[in-house]
């Protein structure tokens, strides 16, 4: 379907009008990115990603753009619309999976499910049936599973991930299938490339009680990270927040137990998981 465009020739699309807006206003003023940088305070690399509609900045930024452009609450209302089009977490996610793709070791905190990558074919099923079936279902799972490729062979990703003791005690409805992904847990903790923390819920309050989040590392050093919760997704590309995410990541890995004392977690958690779902 081709872009929606007003008879100004100007996006429809809340996202990209926001973008065009941006690219409009900083041509008028003969701005480069780096000296808008250096006019507001921000690194101007975060200008770039906003007018290229990779990123859509925080508010505060959005602010400093409508005083500096002279366009008082302009700005914030295109923003406003484009932080609230639904079809925005799509597109996230999509280049979140480019990222992932690309990512040279990954590292992530689950609040509730087990993370993609370690995900069972069952797991990932009832996962996903809350919102697709058929078909649809098939080949989100079947995605899913392909992911996991990430993890394997000589080439494999670096991967860690700090559990909840809450993901490890939220079961499947099929007894056999929740024994599988425990079993599966275990596993992976075994390889080379992959660590598993638990963090037990003696460990107290944390600081990210409320959200998944995933760190990526890319060729050439930079990071990004990105959060998940019940309603979508944010993909997050500036220094600063992610710089935040990550000391909140670290305080809740020094939370929690080592990953040989996680094995072991798991393993008791499999021991009291029931055989059958009738026992």
């Amino acid at each position: 379907m081709p872009n929606r465009r007003a008879v100004t020739g100007r996006s429809r699309e809340p996202r990209a009008r926001f973008a065009e807006e941006l690219r409009r206003l900083r041509a008028e003023r003969g701005d480069s990115l780096r000296r808008l940088g250096e006019r507001l305070g921000w690194d101007w690399s975060l200008f770039g990603k906003m007018e290229k509609g990779e990123t859509l900045g925080g508010p505060e930024v959005v602010e400093a753009l409508d005083q500096y452009y002279e366009t008082p609450g302009l700005l914030l209302a295109l923003w406003e619309l484009a932080t609230n089009d639904k079809t925005q977490f799509r597109e996230r996610y999509q280049r979140y999976m480019r990222l992932e793709a690309e990512a040279t070791s990954l590292w992530h905190f689950a609040v509730s499910v087990v993370p993609g990558l370690l995900q069972t074919p069952a797991y990932a099923r009832e996962l996903l049936a809350g919102g697709t079936r058929g078909d649809e279902l098939d080949q989100q799972v079947e995605a899913r599973m392909g992911r996991r490729e990430l993890l394997v062979g000589d080439a494999a990703t670096p991967f860690r991930t700090i559990l909840s003791e809450a993901v490890l005690r939220t079961p499947l409805r099929g007894a056999l299938e929740w024994r599988e992904q425990l079993e599966h847990l275990s596993e992976a903790a075994e390889r080379w490339n992959v660590n598993v923390h638990v963090l037990p819920f003696a460990a107290g309050l944390y600081g990210l009680d409320s959200i998944d989040i995933w760190f990526l590392r890319l060729p050439g050093g930079r990071t990004v990270a990105y959060t998940e919760n019940a309603h979508g997704g944010e993909l997050i590309e500036e220094d600063g927040p992610v710089e935040r995410l990550q000391r909140a990541y670290d305080a809740v890995r020094d939370l929690a137990l080592p990953p040989t004392e996680s094995r072991k977690f798991i393993l008791r958690m499999l021991e009291e998981a029931p055989c059958d779902p009738s026992t």
